[in-house]
């Protein structure tokens, strides 16, 4: 099993380098970002995991800059976002930042895909909520568009783009591409149309929810092989990653503490035994 690691980097923690230097010569498989623009002040929209909203959401580095330094001091190492809020981005700047960043590092990086759960900040961004999961589709099918080989013209109702020359291209032609979120249909209509798999934060409830993605994912067409399913931001415990491995899952994403150096390092001594 693929151990890749995820971590709230930000202007108090270990920094991207070390942190990617670290995790590379330590023979962990990749490192995946989380990203928030911005946490208005005057939030009313509840912390999804309930309590207060821990002060990194605040601080985290912007993913790109920071997974581009990773990807400049490693060779192996796979780089992601865990998640991309896509809908708070403008698609045409982000196809280019997504493709620049898989070609510059040599086809190493994965988007990892989120809708977003703080109304607040997606409405900074002029994101009407209730449209944003098809805001996310169409801006998906947009930057396929971009990074299509020959100019592609992409028509929505919420984005579109004119065929056009976009250089440079994902190294495999389009990165990975993994969704985020609760399991249920609407979720998985969206992995099944645009992703190569899913990302299902903490991991819980897969035995049940794995069977009814794998069912959608064929009646969509799919090849079963190609699905993925990446449990994301786990905190490891013992049984854990056999549970995982026996439903068939071959990579998992581990949560560090957005911490210091010491304590990140502390951190990974102790998930090498995973290794």
């Amino acid at each position: 099993m693929r151990i890749a690691t995820t971590v709230f980097l930000t202007d108090e923690t270990i920094t991207p380098v070390r942190l990617a230097r670290e995790l590379e010569q330590r023979g962990f498989a990749g490192l995946f970002l989380p990203e928030h623009t911005h946490i208005p002040a005057a939030r009313t929209t509840p912390y999804a995991a309930g309590g207060e909203l821990p002060p990194e959401y605040t601080r985290t580095l912007d993913a790109f800059v920071a997974l581009g330094q990773a990807a400049a001091v490693t060779d192996r190492l796979a780089l992601g976002t865990g998640i991309t809020l896509v809908a708070q981005h403008d698609p045409i700047a982000l196809a280019k930042q997504v493709a620049t960043l898989d070609h510059l590092s040599g086809g190493r990086f994965t988007l990892g895909v989120g809708f977003g759960w703080n109304v607040e900040e997606a409405a900074d961004h002029g994101v009407t909520w209730s449209e944003r999961r098809e805001l996310v589709r169409e801006r998906m099918a947009l930057m396929r568009a971009l990074w299509a080989p020959e100019p592609t013209a992409y028509e929505g109702r919420l984005a579109s783009v004119s065929a056009s020359l976009a250089y440079p291209k994902p190294a495999g032609g389009a990165p990975r591409v993994l969704v985020g979120g609760a399991a249920g249909p609407s979720l998985f209509a969206h992995i099944t149309e645009y992703a190569d798999g899913w990302l299902p934060i903490g991991g819980r409830g897969l035995r049940t929810a794995v069977p009814a993605l794998r069912e959608a994912w064929e009646r969509a067409g799919r090849d079963p092989k190609a699905l993925q399913v990446v449990p994301y931001a786990v905190r490891p415990e013992p049984g854990k990653l056999a549970h995982y491995a026996d439903q068939g899952i071959e990579e998992v994403v581990l949560q560090l503490p957005p911490g210091n150096e010491l304590e990140v390092l502390r951190a990974l001594d102790s998930y090498a035994r995973y290794l």
